[in-house]
């Protein structure tokens, strides 16, 4: 699965996000990379299972794939906790929960200096971690689409990964069409004031985002990929969660099992005839890096 130039096939990033998180999911993402049915994966610098074996195993699957690439997987939110000192808000040592820094957020209650400050911290561990910034920038939990916390993470990709690309989550169906996936629907309207500051900032974005769904409810996923694909324009992303459940994730994170089947389907036969017929095919990092919208 391989960029294609000038056959009309649409080039897509199919990134897999929380690499760090568990080694589970670690390991999983490695093989979809060793497998190349992923061209990207972001990485948790503030996750458990992200220590120098977990950072050398990952160099070595991109180093035998070097057409998936690294990014960041800003985080900002709970169970995890800031890599700097006196952040806040914080529930004793970690970050506040997912609702409750969205509310501070709306209601510009947060510090974008130490928003800012936090983010670079991230930032500053991955380039010593890999020896380079990364190529792209998302969030955990999509904070990066945050009122005042987009600044802040803008602010903190300009500084420390000047080259980088982020990822904004505007849907390519339109709010009636979204009305039944409430999740997509909100992410979409988060997503306009991200694009408007990246425009003003400079900073580039890919142009469609899918892949956001209710995991509690355990749907078919390749039913899901098809239609996360259809819309979806040349260089938009698809997000994915595969892992394989282990002691750490079920600690930290309530998408478990769902994990498993994303994986199931992604190394499955069905995966590559479906990116077939939809006239899709993975960007190669080492040919378009640079596949991106404003």
């Amino acid at each position: 699965m391989s960029t294609a130039q000038g056959t009309g096939q649409r080039r897509i990033w199919l990134c897999a996000d929380d690499y760090g998180i568990s080694p589970g999911v670690n390991r999983a993402i490695r093989e979809l990379i060793a497998m190349r049915r992923i061209n990207a994966t972001s990485v948790m610098m503030v996750g458990p299972a992200i220590d120098r074996t977990e950072i050398d195993a990952l160099k070595a699957a991109v180093q035998e794939n070097p057409g998936c690439a690294i990014g960041l997987h800003a985080t900002m939110t709970a169970p995890f906790q800031p890599l700097t000192m006196h952040f806040r808000p914080a529930d004793g040592t970690s970050f506040i929960p997912l609702a409750a820094m969205l509310r501070a957020s709306v209601l510009r209650r947060l510090d974008r200096d130490m928003m800012r400050t936090e983010f670079e911290a991230q930032f500053a561990a991955f380039k010593t971690a890999f020896g380079e910034a990364p190529a792209y920038a998302d969030g955990h939990q999509h904070v990066q689409a945050f009122p005042q916390i987009r600044d802040a993470f803008l602010d903190a990709v300009k500084q420390s990964a000047p080259g980088a690309w982020i990822r904004q989550c505007g849907s390519p169906r339109s709010f009636a069409q979204n009305i039944a996936n409430p999740k997509a629907a909100l992410l979409d309207a988060l997503s306009g004031g991200l694009r408007r500051a990246a425009r003003k900032a400079g900073v580039a974005f890919n142009p469609a985002f899918s892949g956001a769904y209710d995991f509690s409810q355990r749907p078919d996923f390749g039913s899901l990929m098809g239609a996360f694909l259809d819309g979806l324009p040349d260089g938009g992303l698809i997000m994915c969660h595969p892992g394989f459940v282990d002691q750490t994730l079920r600690d930290l994170d309530p998408l478990t099992d769902q994990r498993e089947r994303e994986y199931e389907y992604l190394a499955g036969d069905a995966f590559p005839r479906l990116l077939a017929a939809k006239q899709a095919v993975l960007i190669d990092a080492t040919v378009d890096l640079s596949h991106r919208g404003h």
